[in-house]
């Protein structure tokens, strides 16, 4: 459905309207399709992927906005996002943004002015119980754009492909069947092929979870590859003597990278589910949770697998960000998990390099010349029975990806100091059951934090040393953006949008907005003039919800404000 009606601005700053129908075509413009090379290259004025380059960085070269000027931004539109939780990623190609609100929204707006073009509504009603996916409230972490169409994922595991000019649907494809999958990030566009993996996978079913590709122009499957080793596969007696159905988990709810030089996708994976070993009944490494996988994007077959946590138990997700890195003669794929450790693999064979572990987690030995993983004594829960680790279940790294600048080789790392104590409870083997686990929780601040829940730090990429770190008393609830004029971007629970000198680490500007920062943080350019987007947000798990309500409880956030702030210099 395409609608246009009175949009209003985030903050009643300013209010611009649209008639009924199609306020401005894109179509009617000289629209450039979007194309490989540009997707593997992109225009410097243009974001066009989740992290804008399909290695992940979240780099922009833009350098007119600097260090010296960055105390000059000021507000210069801004734009009201719909109701439910919010962690969208705004793109931006030929002075147009796409941004995607919660509940299956999608508008076109003027990336200069905030000028509404057209919006794609949905109009369908949330899915039921998630079984560990995510809540009702849909959150899109992004979109994806190719040629002339927008991509959608749907908390019903459907891509829809949206017309880029006028916000018409072009194919609509079920790819969860209606067994209960779910999507709560976008894709990714690797040669032609529209890429993402589902959530909603702790229900125990027959179906395991899986990553899909479809063609990027007819919305017909070409590959789905499960990320759960089946029994009688390779890898499968690392689930013991469980049936099919009572291997749940594995979920690939972050968006992957790709490599067009190897031809190769990365995609990380979630941990088993049940959470707790003795409750899903596993005792062995429960391939291929929370791994590495590199896939080929023309038959989805899997080139290498690495499994940085085998058999693990207390919801230490690793299925974040991976991060394309050359440096001398070696090409890496990085990646950080929940726990706080900086994992460097060998592109082309998914071999060892690196493990650098920021040294906070208190649960486990990582070998750093190997990265074999050992549980500490105690640290394997048994049911109801008491449990405390370093970090809580919402981890020291989420979904709020890091960036790499590489001409520093930093990577800026958004952090949580929390801990947990939990009693972890069985779970029924039965059919449509599963889930996470019952788990009864006490939040806790981390021994080392001094009370304060939030971090931002730029670590070494070739030796895992940090080179500078700031502390908040309220999370970092934002992803990282770094870009060519010297600076770090990042956004905070407490409503604050901060500009660090990437360097130093000394905060050079900031300014309080209606809601949380939270989300993805871009930055594109108009004719020549460089701006920044800063998306707020509720929602967010318990990284920015029970941790800081429980631990911080004085503080407090409103209870609504989803929005989009854009800020540029003056002229």
């Amino acid at each position: 459905m395409r609608i246009c009606r009175l949009c209003v601005l985030a903050g009643a700053l300013l209010v611009f309207s649209g008639r009924l129908g199609i306020a401005q075509d894109i179509e009617h413009r000289d629209y450039r399709p979007v194309t490989e090379s540009m997707l593997q290259n992109p225009d410097p004025a243009d974001w066009l992927s989740w992290r804008r380059t399909l290695d992940g960085h979240a780099y922009s070269p833009l350098d007119h906005i600097t260090t010296e000027n960055v105390d000059q931004l000021r507000l210069v539109w801004s734009w009201s996002l719909g109701e439910g939780s919010q962690q969208t990623t705004p793109l931006v190609h030929d002075g147009v943004m796409y941004i995607a609100n919660p509940g299956e929204i999608v508008q076109a707006i003027e990336a200069a002015t905030g000028e509404f073009i057209w919006e794609y509504r949905r109009d369908v009603a949330p899915p039921g119980d998630s079984f560990g996916g995510p809540p009702p409230g849909r959150a899109h972490r992004n979109i994806a754009i190719y040629e002339d169409k927008i991509y959608l994922n749907t908390a019903d595991a459907h891509i829809i492909a949206i017309n880029v000019g006028n916000g018409e649907v072009m194919w609509d494809t079920d790819v969860g069947q209606g067994v209960g999958f779910q999507y709560s990030s976008g894709s990714i566009i690797a040669d032609g092929k529209v890429v993402s993996g589902l959530t909603g996978c702790g229900r125990y079913r027959e179906e395991s979870c899986y990553i899909v590709g479809l063609d990027a122009r007819s919305g017909e499957e070409i590959w789905r590859t499960s990320t759960i080793a089946m029994p009688g596969e390779p890898g499968g007696d690392s689930w013991g003597d469980l049936p099919t159905m009572f291997r749940a988990g594995s979920d690939s709810w972050i968006p992957g990278s790709y490599d067009p030089v190897t031809r190769t996708l990365f995609h990380g994976t979630s941990q088993a589910k049940p959470w707790a070993r003795a409750a899903r009944g596993t005792d062995g490494d429960a391939l291929y949770t929370n791994s590495t996988l590199a896939l080929d994007p023309d038959t989805g077959e899997m080139k290498w697998y690495y499994q940085h946590l085998p058999g693990e138990t207390l919801d230490m997700d690793e299925v974040f960000e991976r991060i394309i890195v050359e440096y001398d003669d070696r090409r890496s794929v990085f990646t950080m998990g929940k726990m706080a450790v900086l994992w460097e693999l060998d592109l082309g064979s998914g071999a060892f390099r690196n493990a650098y572990d920021l040294g906070y987690q208190t649960f486990a030995d990582v070998d750093p010349g190997t990265g074999a993983v050992s549980y500490r004594e105690g640290m394997i829960p048994e049911l109801n029975k008491d449990v405390f680790w370093c970090p809580s279940t919402a981890g020291f790294k989420s979904w709020r990806a890091m960036s790499y600048h590489p001409g520093l080789e930093t990577f800026f790392i958004p952090i949580n100091l929390n801990c947990e104590t939990a009693v972890f409870g069985p779970v029924d083997r039965v059919e449509g059951g599963g889930g996470t686990g019952p788990v009864r929780r006490t939040n806790h601040f981390h021994p080392q934090s001094d009370g304060e829940l939030g971090e931002f730090l730029a670590m070494s990429m070739r030796t895992g040393e940090v080179r500078w770190r700031r502390r908040f008393q309220m999370p970092i609830n934002s992803a990282a953006l770094t870009t060519g004029g010297g600076l770090a971007f990042a956004g905070s629970w407490d409503r604050q949008i901060y500009a660090f000198d990437a360097g130093t680490g000394d905060i050079l500007w900031e300014t309080r907005l209606p809601q949380s920062v939270q989300g993805f943080l871009t930055t594109f350019a108009v004719n020549g003039k460089q701006y920044l987007a800063v998306p707020t947000g509720v929602g967010g798990a318990s990284w920015a919800g029970m941790i800081p309500t429980q631990l911080i409880p004085e503080k407090r956030r409103p209870l609504g404000g989803n929005g989009l702030f854009v800020f540029t210099l003056p002229d």
